[in-house]
């Protein structure tokens, strides 16, 4: 359980990242709220982005136990309640994470002192979560005293405590550390200090259509994806424009009369002038009518900056945009990635839940696969590059794993314009290198090295230099020139535009004489590779066998033990005819490239994944009943396979990778979501930590 003494302590961040290190750890985890508002019960966003990140389908209103209202009411009857929902709950989970109540409606020590009972009445331990703001290490220890010894009271077990939101950075965290650690119990011994983490505004940051909905305004002008963003500052314009260009800062909302047009087109102008702050918003209050003339004027700047219209006073407007409740989960999934970033640098939560002897599942969900995936992604470190930086979706899904330091990334564009709009989104691309093609300096020496590369095609250095302006080539070359480590696009190019410059310039790797795809489907309890879904229509025998060492490869690149399925319409011995006969010629030949590989084939997919019918069909395999790559025959198998079990089984369906380059090119939908996007930047990376071709040794491009 997560409890604090007092509000505002940003227990919910801690607790999202004890639920990220949870799903890595167990198959089904749970989140429960005791005590919630009763406007809450179906609609409480902290709750939701928590099941969310659980992975759990329960509706919010089956994960709450009751409203402070019947806690009022009898409080008695109230926990009988919380217990029986929680149980109710808990039947279906490995492991639940509860978080306290939010300390808006009775007094403190009233609602602490219930939250322990819950506590001790639950058997969950506690995780202790005060705040550091603006508070020495002395008054921090005085707090974490009095709750230790008020949670004994109620025996619940205080499992330790995070020190939140300290003033002043990490320096003065570790001094909090220092001070606040070693609290002693009652019963004997000392309560251990888990964490102290450094104050972060931008966590507890309304977003633009939070502003908006709390001084009941409308949006005039500007982008709808913009409304997204935090709010880090408030400004009220009531001075001279000169004055106002003093104070801006970034992400700041600036509130001014809408019959102040000289205001509204200064703030217009520092938005979009290089050199000023980009604001997140402009909030016109006192339902003034904008003339014709001034609007003729924004519309024709085709502004993005989002401008919000509100009939309210300059004083009621300034208290309800101050007033705005920022939530975790609410917005851009930047809050989700700070937090993580932020919580988890600070607190071991892995560690946390090992003390509560959690054992560790032998399973793979695909939420388990995922958060292997972060682990893995983190534990590598490549450098990959992005053509496609003119993309939102791009840039916040290079945002998010940027500031969660998973990867470093290159993103291509126009620098200027990138920039420009990564600071209206909010996006921090701070820690990337941004590069033009049209301008890179180094562009000159990319088109000698693809006219060299190409000049068995007749390329000529006058066209290789407008050829290298095409971002793909610019970034498969420095892929090839060592520069990054992979390339991922496809956002907002064709298949075709984003794999025949690798195919060009990157080459096969050694021993690969064919590029294949495969798809990684996360099923319920397992993770199996399906190959070749997307690239090869009629692969021949010895293709097949190219796909099978290389997809095997894949497998073991994500903590998969290959046991490759070389599958037909016919098991064993027991059939025969051409395709079957190909499909047997193929599994001799992956014999014979890689004799250590566990494989079977030709087999059935039933007999390739089922136990109970691998008894039965090839009864003497090691590979039957137990097989994690499944190699199909050809394309038209493999393609409509991984859709029909991706629709029927639910499966997440993770790819198409690219499998035989020399370095990793991952290709995007047009269709893909940011999520999606930030899923295969993080499954390119480590195929690039497993790759260990350099660019001398790459085979020969096409």
């Amino acid at each position: 359980m997560v409890a604090s003494p007092e509000g505002s302590t940003g227990k919910s961040a801690v607790a999202l990242a004890l639920v990220d290190a949870a799903v890595g750890l167990v198959e089904r985890v749970g989140v429960f709220r005791p005590v919630a508002r009763a406007e809450d019960r179906d609609a409480d966003p902290i709750l939701q982005a928590l099941l969310t990140r659980a992975g759990s389908s329960v509706p919010p209103a089956d994960a709450v136990g009751v409203t402070y209202e019947k806690v009022h009411a009898d409080e008695e009857a109230a926990l009988a309640q919380v217990l029986t929902a929680y149980h109710r709950l808990a039947d279906e989970c490995d492991l639940v994470v509860v978080l306290g109540s939010d300390f808006t409606d009775v007094t403190g020590p009233t609602e602490f002192s219930f939250n322990a009972r819950v506590a001790a009445n639950l058997a969950a331990p506690m995780v202790l979560v005060v705040h550091g703001q603006d508070r020495t290490p002395e008054q921090v220890r005085t707090v974490v005293e009095v709750c230790v010894h008020e949670a004994e009271a109620q025996h619940a077990d205080v499992l330790g405590v995070v020190v939140n939101r300290v003033t002043g950075g990490e320096s003065e965290a570790d001094a909090v550390a220092a001070g606040a650690a070693g609290i002693a119990r009652s019963s004997g011994g000392e309560v251990p200090l888990l964490g102290a983490v450094p104050d972060l505004p931008l966590l507890s940051a309304p977003t633009v259509r939070d502003v908006m909905a709390a001084v009941e305004g409308t949006l005039l002008w500007g982008d709808e994806a913009a409304l997204d963003r935090e709010v880090e500052d408030v400004l009220v314009g009531g001075m001279n424009p000169e004055h106002i260009l003093e104070r801006l800062a970034d992400g700041q909302l600036c509130i001014a009369a809408s019959d102040r047009v000289e205001i509204l087109l200064t703030l217009i102008a520092a938005h979009t002038s290089e050199g000023f702050p980009t604001l997140s918003a402009v909030v016109l209050n006192g339902g003034f009518e904008v003339s014709e003339q001034v609007r003729a004027l924004v519309q024709g700047l085709n502004l993005r900056l989002p401008v919000i219209e509100t009939a309210g006073n300059t004083y009621e407007t300034a208290r309800a945009a101050a007033g705005a409740r920022g939530l975790l989960g609410q917005g851009s999934g930047r809050k989700t990635a700070a937090a993580l970033a932020l919580v988890g640098g600070r607190l071991d939560a892995r560690g946390v839940l090992e003390q509560l002897d959690v054992r560790p599942t032998s399973a793979v969900t695909p939420l388990i696969f995922q958060h292997q995936l972060v682990e893995r992604a983190a534990a590598s470190r490549r450098h990959l590059v992005l053509p496609e930086g003119g993309d939102d979706r791009i840039l916040r899904a290079a945002g998010r794993v940027l500031t969660r330091d998973l990867v470093d990334l290159t993103v291509l564009g126009d620098v200027d314009a990138m920039t420009a709009r990564a600071r209206e989104l909010g996006v921090d691309l701070s820690r990337a290198t941004l590069r033009d093609p049209a301008s890179d300096p180094d562009a000159e020496r990319l088109a000698e090295l693809y006219t060299e590369l190409r000049k068995h095609k007749g390329m000529t250095l006058a066209t290789a230099r407008t050829v290298v302006t095409d971002p793909n080539t610019f970034g498969t070359l420095l892929v090839r020139d060592g520069q990054c480590d992979g390339m991922v696009s496809g956002a907002a190019h064709t298949t075709a535009d984003t794999i025949r410059p690798a195919f060009q310039v990157i080459g096969t790797a050694p021993g690969s004489t064919e590029v294949s795809s495969c798809f990684l489907m996360c099923l319920a309890d397992r993770v199996l590779v399906f190959a070749d879904c997307a690239v090869i229509p009629e692969p021949t025998s010895d293709e097949l066998a190219g796909i099978a060492v290389a997809s095997a490869a894949t497998a073991r690149a994500f903590g998969i033990e290959p046991r490759v399925a070389m599958l037909s319409y016919s098991t064993g011995e027991s059939g025969s005819g051409k395709e079957v006969e190909k499909v047997r010629a193929a599994t001799e030949r992956v014999r014979e490239l890689a004799p250590d590989l566990p494989v079977a084939g030709p087999i059935q997919y039933d007999a390739a994944v089922e136990p109970s019918v691998a008894a039965s069909k090839m009864p003497d395999s090691d590979v039957a009943g137990r097989a994690t790559v499944l190699v199909f025959p050809d394309l038209n198998t493999g393609n409509n396979t991984y859709k029909a079990v991706q629709r029927m089984a639910g499966a997440l369906a993770v790819g198409p990778l690219l499998q035989g380059l020399a370095s990793p090119v991952n290709d995007l939908s047009r269709g893909a979501l940011e999520d999606d996007i930030v899923n295969t930047i993080l499954m390119t990376a480590v195929q690039a930590a497993t790759t260990q071709t350099t660019p001398s040794t790459a085979g020969s491009p096409s």
